[in-house]
């Protein structure tokens, strides 16, 4: 049975997400399927804390609520964590941009993670986020979305 290597978290790594978005406005509601493209670093130090950046591009497949379409979310991330050994558990937060039928908004976004390393060079992980965008484009429809994804990344 191969053992997880257990190692530093300091580097790059670029990856893949998939998984489902719970939007709400103006009372409405709806789910759909998120897939993403990531990429980022991280930097490791000597007790166990591990800081990072990254930058991600998400799009959904036909996310509709409040009779206007959810185009695709842009998010630029910091996160902070804890080193387990092959795991990694984090906190982050940062800020999104929503691209929408109607017109775009930014907002904070915030949430909660978890990446296990399969091998020195992949790991896949869970992550948790939080937005809520006001007055798309020149409305004042607002925007409210939760996300979890399965992530896959390659490290280097």
């Amino acid at each position: 049975v191969p053992v997880a290597p257990v190692g530093t978290w300091t580097g790059g790594y670029a990856g893949l997400s998939l998984g489902g978005a719970q939007a709400s406005s103006g009372g409405s509601e709806e789910t759909g399927l998120i897939y993403g493209l990531h990429g980022g670093y991280d930097y490791q130090f000597g007790n166990g804390i591990v800081l990072g950046g990254e930058a991600e591009f998400q799009g959904n497949d036909d996310l509709s609520v409040n009779g206007f379409d959810v185009d695709n979310v842009s998010r630029a991330k910091a996160r902070m964590g804890y080193d387990l050994g092959p795991a990694l558990v984090y906190g982050t937060a940062g800020v999104s941009k929503v691209n929408t039928s109607i017109g775009e908004a930014t907002s904070p976004v915030y949430g909660l993670g978890m990446e296990y390393k399969v091998t020195d060079r992949f790991s896949v992980g869970a992550e948790y986020l939080n937005e809520d965008f006001e007055n798309l484009g020149s409305t004042e429809t607002d925007l409210q979305q939760d996300s979890i994804s399965l992530r896959g990344n390659f490290r280097f």
